[in-house]
């Protein structure tokens, strides 16, 4: 009797140890994705606003911490697209190949990694395979638009591109891209404006829904 107490005692101080375990696990779990999060938004912040080299500092060491990290909920991107297109705006075309490969090896749909490997194609020598990946890139990009908006599939559908500044941009390079008479220059500087648009109309969309839904909740509060 006195040895099945011991054993029982036994028993219940390894499931007490192993739950404090797991839950340190789970703590330190959670701490270290905060951090990645936070270091993608200060990325994100940084590379909107030109600062590129310490974009990719944040990219790259959110990198580390979570490779497989995806940012965003209805334009999924993933940590490699970031780092390669941040690595793209500081010139360093190799590096930034090497990280977008890896990122549309992870999803073939990342649009805006693969209008930047075209980009990167296109600047360091490749035109012809460059050319492909800006095409496919801007006709990704095309769909999702009409994807998102389409039958107000959702709600911050609306909210994206209202004055089809964006649409009207693709449809401009996909254009150019067909005709006779192609103007890189043009075409690679509108490429690249659209791919930072793009990044920025996210933002946009989610503080103009934001606003509405604030609107609406006043006037429902309202006497």
């Amino acid at each position: 009797m006195i040895l099945q107490e011991v054993a029982k005692g036994e028993k219940t101080m390894k499931t007490k140890y192993f739950l404090g375990f797991l839950s340190v696990i789970i703590f330190l779990s959670s701490c270290a994705s905060m951090q990645t999060a936070s270091e993608v938004n200060s990325g994100r912040q940084a590379f909107i606003i030109g600062r590129n080299e310490d974009a990719n500092a944040y990219f790259r060491s959110a990198a580390q911490r979570d490779p497989n990290y995806v940012y965003g909920t209805a334009l999924r991107q993933g940590i490699w697209s970031y780092v390669g297109r941040s690595e793209y705006a500081v010139g360093r075309f190799p590096e930034a190949r090497q990280a977008l490969d890896r990122a549309l090896s992870a999803n073939n749909d990342e649009n805006l990694a693969r209008l930047y490997l075209g980009l990167t194609l296109a600047r360091t020598g490749d035109r012809q395979k460059g050319l492909q990946e800006i095409e496919g890139g801007l006709k990704g990009m095309q769909s999702w638009l009409d994807y998102i908006t389409e039958a107000h599939r959702y709600s911050f559908g609306r909210f994206w591109d209202p004055g089809n500044e964006l649409r009207s941009a693709i449809r401009g390079d996909l254009a150019m891209i067909s005709g006779r008479d192609l103007d890189w220059q043009k075409l690679i500087t509108e490429s690249e404006w659209l791919g930072k648009r793009f990044e920025e109309e996210g933002d946009l969309a989610r503080r103009q829904e934001s606003l509405e839904r604030d609107r609406d909740g006043g006037r429902d509060s309202q006497p």
